[in-house]
């Protein structure tokens, strides 16, 4: 079947079923940027220094372990025509171990020892899901606006993951009654939303083909991808974006709980951040058809950028209504930056299709869920570090502290300063991305 005779059979119902998975995935890749730093250094006790290679360690796992599942999902794509096997397999046990993570009965160095071996786990359950998933779109069409079409609506399906976890998540903490055993719900609930998305995702996509031509081993599958340099710079800026939307993500609880108020306000962050970011992906999609995807995801990282840097006065002097505000005005730009990378990403696969012969999904998929999933992890683990070094103190919940003046001063810069010049830093990524292509 050629793939423009695939793009007529993609219907609503199809593109939604693909889609759906985007809500699970967007919640692990969300909830444990968002929480679980703050669980381990201020409900388990963990130092700042520990919890943040905690976070870090399990996710870098990934970027050996991401191209691996990339190599067996083109094995299996060539011996079955499909890639949803390891999809299967993965959405029923991430929602599993997900849950488990938060359960820690220990704290301290016993409770970080169990957060790592479970996030680890997880990690690769969730490998084995977005891996192929994430190639798949360059199997549907080979039109370039039909593919950001399914791009666009996956990215819906992803704000409405994200609002889940960055939303939802916090509030059934707040439910649970703040401490442990808030965690334990929460886990528990979003761990079953997750089960049915990804489950349904998994079986929804069994009618795309794949044929990636021949399966290539890792070494071979990496050696072949290095000839795509428009492919590593698009990831390059990717995994920066990433990075600084991680570091964000990771301050928010701190930053609603030092700054802003309390640590309720974290729900009302996420929310300002993500709300605006569904309503704005229609809205890009047509602007990128006129003024074309790369120049109009260019504006979007410039714009990010400035309002992450005028969020430290917002946050100083005007409190919590400036601050919100510019919050919703970087979930439009965050949109772009979702939306428009993705429907990128599979121009490039199909480019080196062209230019070799074979289509390699899963080899690239793999190596661009691997930087994905590393951006993710440096986030916090940049956070914990400004941390450790601005002398916070960590607790556990039921023995509140009062940070110091210096303590405050690192989470505010990092929630705001670093997230501004990593977003600039992406800028010549991008520049090189675009000469590549031309």
């Amino acid at each position: 079947m050629s793939l423009d005779s695939r793009a007529e059979g993609l219907t609503r119902r199809r593109i939604a079923a693909y889609g759906v998975g985007s809500v699970g995935t967007a919640v692990f890749a969300t909830v444990p940027g968002l929480l679980l730093l703050y669980y381990l250094t201020d409900i388990l006790g963990v130092a700042a220094g520990l919890a943040g290679l905690v976070v870090v360690l399990p996710k870098l796992w990934d970027v050996v372990f991401n191209p691996v599942v990339g190599a067996a999902s083109d094995r299996e794509a060539v011996r079955t025509g499909r890639r949803t096997g390891l999809m299967l397999r993965g959405a029923v046990a991430l929602p599993v171990l997900f849950a488990v993570m938060f359960m820690s009965p220990f704290t301290g160095g016993v409770g970080a020892a169990w957060v790592a071996v479970v996030f680890v786990l997880a990690a690769s359950a969730f490998a084995l899901f977005q891996v192929p998933y994430v190639g798949l779109p360059a199997e549907m069409a080979a039109d370039p606006a039909t593919r950001t079409s399914v791009t666009a609506r996956r990215v819906i399906y992803l704000t409405i993951g994200i609002l889940l976890g960055g939303g939802l998540a916090p509030a059934l903490v707040a439910a649970g009654g703040e401490g442990r055993a808030g965690y334990v719900l929460m886990g528990s609930v979003v761990g079953v939303l997750m089960l049915g998305a990804l489950v349904s995702a998994a079986i929804g996509t069994r009618w795309v083909p794949s044929s990636p031509g021949r399966a290539l081993g890792l070494v071979a599958a990496v050696r072949a991808a290095r000839g795509n340099r428009a492919f590593f710079a698009l990831l390059i800026s990717y995994v920066v974006h990433a990075v600084a939307v991680a570091v964000m993500l990771a301050a928010a609880p701190y930053i609603a709980t030092y700054w802003l108020g309390g640590h309720g306000l974290t729900s009302v962050l996420f929310v300002c951040l993500v709300a605006p970011s569904a309503l704005a992906v229609p809205v890009w999609e047509k602007l990128a058809r006129r003024f074309g995807r790369l120049r109009c995801l260019t504006v979007a990282t410039v714009g990010y950028a400035v309002g992450a840097a005028l969020l430290l006065p917002a946050i100083a002097l005007g409190g919590p209504g400036p601050a919100l505000a510019l919050v919703a005005v970087l979930g439009i730009c965050y949109a772009a930056l979702q939306l428009l990378s993705l429907a990128l990403l599979p121009d490039t696969v199909l480019a080196d299709a062209d230019r070799t012969g074979q289509t390699q999904a899963g080899t690239f998929t793999g190596l661009w869920t691997a930087g994905e999933t590393a951006g993710m992890a440096l986030g916090p683990g940049l956070f914990s570090v400004a941390l450790t070094v601005s002398g916070y103190t960590p607790t556990t919940w039921d023995v509140p502290l009062t940070q110091a003046a210096e303590a405050k001063l690192g989470i505010l810069i990092g929630f705001t300063v670093a997230p501004a010049v990593l977003m600039l830093a992406s800028l010549p990524a991008l520049r090189a991305f675009g000469r590549r292509r031309s």
